[in-house]
């Protein structure tokens, strides 16, 4: 490689990128397979590379177009795999100068009179190599049209004609195209395979550097070769002499992660003040407060994932002491509790990103995080609230007897009573008459005539009398109340007359302007009120509005409807269990 003439020097990015597969760090199953193609002669007409950023997928396709080239030193070499990089056609391609492979930055140029070019131009044989060669880098930044225009060529190119597309957005590429092409999906660099790289690089330049510096930048590059090799470049310069990781973590805008860790943990033991004390000094180093937090959400994700698999712990980019530090955390700290951090960070993460000032933004986080800490799980208080002493609740109050709570945290409680309700249809009875019809016998009671409505789905006529109609005395073919100021003019005629259809007996049903007793729906509400009333004096439910100031009871329900709900839910018992092979 010649240096560049204006400086002397070349970035490490270029001046170590791969020029053969083998140079190719991480991307074992794509050489196979092409090794393979090539031996097999069985190259394809168009291949198609996707990977995130800097995992070499312009550079594999370079080294693809070398290795159809490529004719040996002695120039009688026929494609392969192992290009020289001595003929004149491996060192034209790398150095970017070879005419018949041609690339093109479809970022730049995606309309269809940009592909049309490429149409024109590929009936023309190559002009000194094997083969002509067209690579087309983000090829999803192509419009439709200009895909359109490519499918033909690209579904039956000249035999002398390959194409190679690059791409991070693979979804963006239309399936028709994908289809005739041979994909690869170039991985993420691991972190062992990227730390090697990097200490191999460091080594041929004579640059000191220590290995925790190097797994900085391996985990900030994520994957990324190109990005990790620019790093280490940045570094060595910021090191000048031997770089530390103090340094890159300088350079990176990082705090410790050891003190970052620090932070987490007095965020866990709920010392507000410390953890603001601690959050300021780092802002005071050089921190960035959006990658304090960026990077305890890190941690939490890190705890939580060696929580459930502990061989997660074994990352080489991670320290000694912080994986000591970490596998503790993961023992101590509950899963509930990590899930909750996680979700407060990510909000705070949006927070700080838009707040004017950054930093008090990160210290109204960090004191929210640090007051939730040290709050009760449901399962923490459930079992506080059963260990805790409770008096007996004295019977004889609306309902008659005392309740259990279930709730949690969630700021709500169902108080579970274990007294049935009074009836809500009771209303007022007169003495029936001596003699009574037959017919209308089985109405003894006013219930009955409720039952007789919702049996009959009149819900207006139920509704109107439930909730109007107070009743002064009742007898079976005579009704005689007093309806309230909202009811309907119509009720009592109303109600006769659906009597009157569905017992084919006439009722007589009066109006009168009072001695009413409450309606059916004053009653209900005056029962459920007293039943909640009941309630909140139960000493678990006040423990539970202690704790939780706001919290609301919205549902009572009697152990017979506890135990009603529970025999709708169940399934039926299955006496005789059929068998498919048993005779008739």
């Amino acid at each position: 490689m010649t240096d560049t003439p204006d400086t002397g020097y070349q970035v490490l990015a270029r001046k170590y990128r791969p020029e053969t597969f083998v140079d190719l760090v991480g991307q074992t199953a794509m050489v196979r397979t092409l090794k393979n193609a090539f031996e097999a002669d069985r190259i394809a007409q168009a291949f198609v590379m996707t990977g995130i950023r800097g995992t070499g997928k312009t550079t594999t396709a370079r080294i693809i177009a070398k290795g159809m080239n490529c004719i040996g030193p002695d120039g009688n070499g026929g494609p392969t795999t192992e290009p020289c990089g001595e003929c004149e056609h491996c060192k034209a391609i790398m150095e970017g100068r070879h005419v018949d492979v041609m690339e093109m930055d479809a970022a730049s140029r995606t309309g269809v009179n940009d592909i049309r070019e490429i149409i024109d131009s590929v009936h023309y044989r190559a002009a000194s190599a094997r083969y002509k060669i067209y690579i087309i880098d983000e090829v999803h930044m192509l419009s439709t049209s200009a895909f359109n225009a490519l499918l033909k060529t690209l579904e039956e190119p000249p035999a002398h004609v390959k194409f190679i597309f690059a791409t991070t957005e693979i979804r963006k590429v239309p399936v028709t195209v994908l289809s005739r092409c041979q994909r690869f999906d170039l991985r993420r660099i691991e972190p062992e395979d990227q730390i090697a790289l990097l200490r191999k690089i460091a080594t041929a330049e004579s640059a000191e550097i220590t290995d925790e510096a190097l797994a900085l930048i391996t985990r900030a590059a994520e994957g990324s070769a190109r990005d990790a090799t620019s790093l280490l470049d940045q570094a060595i310069s910021h090191g000048a002499g031997e770089t530390t990781a103090d340094q890159v973590r300088a350079m990176l805008g990082l705090a410790d992660r050891g003190r970052v860790l620090d932070l987490f943990d007095m965020i866990m033991k709920g010392d507000a003040a410390a953890a603001l004390s601690e959050l300021s000094a780092q802002y005071a180093d050089g921190a960035d407060p959006m990658a304090v937090l960026r990077d305890l959400a890190e941690i939490t994700h890190w705890v939580s994932v060696v929580k459930i698999t502990p061989d997660a712990a074994d990352d080489p980019t991670i320290g000694p002491d912080e994986r000591g530090r970490g596998i503790d955390m993961a023992g101590k700290l509950p899963m509930r509790v990590m899930t909750r951090m996680w979700q407060m960070l990510l909000k705070a993460l949006e927070e700080v990103a838009a707040a004017p000032n950054a930093m008090m933004a990160a210290e109204m986080a960090i004191i929210r995080l640090t007051h939730v800490a040290d709050l009760p799980s449901p399962e923490e208080l459930v079992r506080k609230l059963q260990n805790t002493p409770v008096p007996p609740v004295p019977t004889g109050g609306p309902g008659g007897g005392g309740g259990q709570i279930a709730g949690g945290a969630g700021g709500n409680a169902t108080a579970y009573g274990t007294s049935q309700v009074s009836g809500a249809a009771g209303g007022t009875v007169t003495a029936l008459a001596p003699q009574v019809d037959d017919a209308l016998a089985r109405y003894a009671t006013f219930d009955h005539v409720i039952e007789l409505i919702r049996k009959n789905r009149d819900g207006k006529l139920l509704m109107d009398v439930e909730a109007d109609l107070r009743l002064v005395s009742y007898r079976p073919g005579r009704i005689e109340f007093e309806p309230t100021p909202t009811a309907p003019s119509d009720l009592a005629q109303r109600l006769g007359a659906r009597l009157q259809s569905w017992t084919g007996n006439r009722w007589a049903v009066t109006l009168v302007n009072q001695g009413g007793t409450e309606t059916i729906v004053e009653k209900r509400n005056a029962a459920e009120n007293a039943l909640r009333d009941e309630a909140l004096k139960h000493p678990m439910v006040q423990a539970v509005i202690e704790l939780f100031p706001k919290a609301k009871i919205t549902e009572i329900k009697t152990q017979q409807e506890i135990a009603n709900e529970a025999l709708a839910d169940a399934l039926p018992e299955v006496e005789d269990e059929w068998d498919p092979f048993e005779e008739d």
